[in-house]
């Protein structure tokens, strides 16, 4: 394994379990100081059990709160010195109609997810100017078209996808670069109802080239990558990682 993160330091949200274990997973194993955040402490360390203990912090935090998110970056800072990456994974995904959802889950789906990611970059932000690091934010296919009945989730990702780009345009002088993931369908604790829908699960595949969902482990070298001085060069883009979907024009297959 190339420790392209030796001697840095990493923050992922939302690491406890899916994209975000898995993620913090690989930076480890690249060398990074790595620190864990999310709300269940117990899955935290289910998956920091697997890194060493030295560059490993697990801190139980809520990315709604400013206050929470706030000490999750005086922690990483306090602990190792420094800064490098910021993983803003963390969210939550409502679906149904507009009428019949709960307001409260449009206030937590934008707490979370769009909140979330902001106080996170306004908290990190002046620690890596100083290392000259990144952020990568997770948004998704929902932040770049819409979906039926996922109009919360389609809102929160899409101010996502778009606060990427401005924040790009406006750290990119200080040397910091923004960029996010937009995967497809993943298989996470978040989706677990749905790999159990057979008929769900057909008409994904029918419109996904590679004919899958996405596991965890398909999104984390991506992060990774455009986390790394690899991606040097590259800032304000939205990356799906989607395995073809973006690539139709959303007609069916017809042969």
């Amino acid at each position: 394994m190339v420790e392209r993160f030796k001697g840095k330091t990493v923050i992922v949200t939302g690491a406890g379990s899916g994209m975000g274990a898995a993620t913090a997973l690989l930076f480890s194993a690249e060398g990074a100081a790595v620190v864990l955040a999310g709300r269940t402490e117990g899955k935290l360390r289910n998956v920091a059990k697997d890194m060493p203990s030295d560059r490993t912090l697990v801190h139980v935090t809520d990315v709604s709160d400013q206050t929470s998110v706030e000490g999750l970056i005086a922690a990483a800072v306090e602990r190792f010195g420094r800064l490098d990456v910021l993983v803003n994974n963390a969210g939550v995904a409502p679906t149904g109609s507009i009428t019949e959802t709960p307001v409260e889950d449009w206030h937590a789906v934008m707490a979370i997810d769009v909140n979330g990611v902001f106080y996170g970059c306004r908290a990190a932000v002046p620690h890596l100017i100083e290392t000259k690091g990144s952020i990568v934010n997770v948004s998704s296919v929902s932040g770049l078209g819409g979906d039926w009945n996922m109009s919360f989730y389609n809102a929160a990702k899409g101010a996502v996808t778009n606060f990427t780009r401005s924040l790009a345009l406006e750290l990119g002088s200080k040397g910091v670069r923004v960029n996010a993931v937009n995967p497809s369908l993943t298989v996470t604790d978040l989706t677990a109802d749905m790999k159990d829908d057979a008929e769900l699960m057909a008409k994904f595949k029918e419109r996904i080239a590679l004919g899958r969902a996405a596991e965890p482990e398909d999104i984390a070298p991506v992060i990774v990558f455009l986390a790394s001085d690899d991606a040097r060069f590259i800032t304000g883009v939205n990356l799906p990682v989607d395995g073809g979907l973006s690539a139709s024009n959303g007609q069916p297959p017809q042969a």
